[in-house]
């Protein structure tokens, strides 16, 4: 007989996932609908503001932290004791708030330790630049905030000067990069933290690393698909930096949500959910409401030991803390640990940064960064 009756076929090319799965997809607003309609059951046992351990020994970045979530996040650190850094593109404002907290806090105790580095999300370059100054202090940093987010509802497509899609950048690519490049301070802060502020609407997000900025046309843009897709992206790429950092560098990923927070950006949701939106003032959170899960994994002392045991069971995502400060699990799709990994990748061609980048750091070497002064 001939080699060709003989043969078995050729098994054929696995059919590349384009999107969520109608059972994935339902499962994803169903986790988005029961935040807003039973977060303020599931988070009544917190208080409001929520009591801080002592945080004096920690130096804190959190970025957005003008107005919302970062803005409460920032102030009640700073009051409980911690030297803040107010990583902000709007520096004026940022010393304004800083002096007006300083005359409310007069009398109550020392001077609040805060200042304000300029930093700009939509320039990869200002990122680069910001690691660069702040790591030029030599000094340790505790932890991380990645607050800084956008969700331009409604709106066209947009892109950063470096050429990518807005959300994807300024809530995925730059929290990237910045993470990565402060690992030198954060590692002589160690034991510290990286703390990205995400959204229970990565539930309903899809990542293709081949298309991350949706510029294809395999998927039609909108502002929805644009914000769940960099909000799962940036669960996916603190998956790979959670496998990768050593339990001895001391350094712990957290992604969290703040539960659907009180905003004007209703208008491109769906009829539902805008109905919902139209009982605001129950169902959903205020701004210090809504930092209660930011300051929870920023200093709650079980944190690390959290880390520690899903690191040591070989758990495929990293800590994800819920907006009534508990473990909970991200989305199926974040489970995905091939396109995680394609991500990692990806992310890290885009920002510039080379593959062997997180080990070089941890060993104490130089890196070379496509952005920043370095690159003048």
């Amino acid at each position: 007989m001939s080699d060709e009756t003989t043969s078995s076929p050729s098994p054929a090319p696995a059919k590349k996932k384009q999107n969520l799965g109608w059972m994935e997809w339902m499962r994803g607003w169903s986790s988005v609908f029961g935040e807003i309609l039973f977060q303020r059951i599931t988070a009544s046992h917190l208080e409001n503001p929520l009591p801080l351990p002592s945080v004096n020994d920690l130096t804190c970045v959190v970025t957005g932290s003008t107005s919302g979530i970062g803005r409460e996040t920032a102030r009640q650190l700073a009051e409980a004791g911690a030297h803040v850094v107010m990583a902000v593109r709007n520096t004026k404002a940022a010393q304004e708030l800083i002096l007006q907290w300083q005359n409310e806090w007069s009398g109550k105790g020392l001077p609040l330790n805060i200042e304000a580095m300029e930093i700009d999300l939509l320039s990869l370059d200002s990122v680069a630049r910001f690691a660069e100054a702040f790591n030029a202090r030599l000094g340790p940093l505790h932890v991380l905030i990645n607050n800084a987010g956008m969700f331009a509802m409604g709106e066209a497509q947009k892109f950063s000067e470096e050429g990518y899609e807005q959300h994807m950048q300024v809530n995925h690519l730059a929290p990237a990069l910045l993470s990565v490049l402060l690992l030198p301070s954060l590692i002589r802060g160690s034991p510290s933290r990286i703390i990205n502020v995400n959204s229970v609407m990565h539930s309903v997000g899809f990542v293709d690393p081949d298309d991350m900025n949706v510029v294809s046309g395999r998927r039609k843009y909108s502002s929805l698909i644009g914000y769940s897709s960099s909000k799962l992206a940036q669960i996916m790429f603190s998956s790979i930096l959670f496998k990768k950092l050593p339990l001895e560098t001391g350094v712990s990923v957290v992604c969290l949500s703040p539960g659907v927070v009180l905003t004007n950006v209703a208008r491109d949701l769906s009829r539902i959910l805008q109905a919902l939106y139209a009982v605001i003032p129950y169902f959903i959170f205020s701004p210090q409401e809504g930092c209660r899960s930011s300051l929870f994994s920023a200093t709650d002392p079980q944190i690390p030991e959290y880390w520690e045991t899903l690191k040591n069971d070989d758990w495929p995502v990293c800590p994800f803390i819920s907006q009534d400060c508990r473990p909970a699990n991200p989305s199926e799709e974040a489970h995905n640990t091939e396109t995680a990994q394609r991500v990692w990748e990806k992310t890290l061609e885009l920002v510039g940064l080379p593959l062997d980048a997180v080990e070089k750091l941890i060993e104490g070497e130089n890196i070379q960064c496509r952005y920043g002064a370095q690159h003048e």
